[in-house]
């Protein structure tokens, strides 16, 4: 059966389209309400596991200057869980929506990207904690002392803005590094080439500091732990597009001289 009969197959009304959309949306919303509800029973250990690198950099005092402050972080920690241990399950349910449209070259193209989406996340998170949050914080905390005058600068972090900071370098570093995911389809989809990305590859480099400076303290030592590996990434994904430009190519001859045959 060829992709043309096989797409035609699954071809259906635009109700039955809406029907299942709503039923994706639904797995979805129960997904994220079943993690909540157990990420926020279970709020204060991952506020522990956060404020962990704090603790690290000799800080031992969370503060909250308002009433509802406290409890409000345990909210935002319960989505913060929620949104993390439910991605798989919503891609999943994207990617269930999505795959009765696409042919069956593209279902074997896209799927490596969306296995490779929360490998990738999880690996930037893991770098900003454990690597970029320290070293932000060991910066930051080293402003205390004394101004002069007998005036002492004292850090007393609140834990709504602590959590925000903590919340600001997991995301940032999870995202950039879906960076080869996102340079690869839009070279897939024909949007860029890889000369042009090649090309550009001075502009990359400028962008991934700019962007570093944007989302990290003002600290050299941050700042390059993320510049450091977007470069990377933009130049591995440079690579992965050559070699699967290549495979495509002789996928495409092979095709071509079995249909000449």
């Amino acid at each position: 059966m060829s992709d043309t009969d096989e797409l035609a197959n699954t071809e259906a009304p635009l109700l039955d389209h809406l029907i299942e959309l709503r039923r994706r949306l639904i797995y979805c919303v129960l997904a994220l309400v079943v993690t909540f509800a157990g990420c926020f029973y279970f709020a204060k250990p991952i506020f522990g596991f956060l404020v962990h690198p704090l603790a690290a950099a000799g800080q031992d005092r969370l503060i909250f200057t308002q009433i509802f402050e406290a409890f409000l972080v345990q909210i935002k920690v319960g989505f913060f869980g929620a949104l993390m241990l439910s991605f798989p399950i919503i891609a999943n349910q994207l990617w269930q929506f999505v795959a009765p449209g696409l042919y069956r070259k593209e279902k074997r193209a896209l799927l490596p990207f969306l296995l490779a989406t929360p490998v990738l996340f999880c690996a930037g998170a893991a770098m900003a904690y454990y690597f970029a949050i320290p070293v932000a914080l060991n910066f930051l905390l080293g402003l205390e002392g004394d101004l002069g005058g007998g005036v002492k600068q004292e850090a007393l972090p609140a834990v709504g803005n602590y959590l925000d900071f903590v919340m600001q370098f997991i995301f940032a570093f999870g995202i950039s590094f879906l960076l080869p995911v996102l340079l690869m389809l839009l070279e897939r989809a024909g949007i860029v080439t890889y000369e042009q990305l090649k090309g550009a590859w001075r502009y990359a480099v400028v962008a991934a500091f700019a962007i570093a400076a944007v989302l990290t303290p003002p600290d050299i030592g941050s700042q390059l732990l993320l510049a450091g590996p977007l470069c990377a990434l933009y130049f591995l994904s440079l690579i992965a597009i050559k070699i699967t430009h290549r495979s495509r190519e002789k996928e495409a001859a092979a095709e071509a001289a079995a249909g000449e045959g």
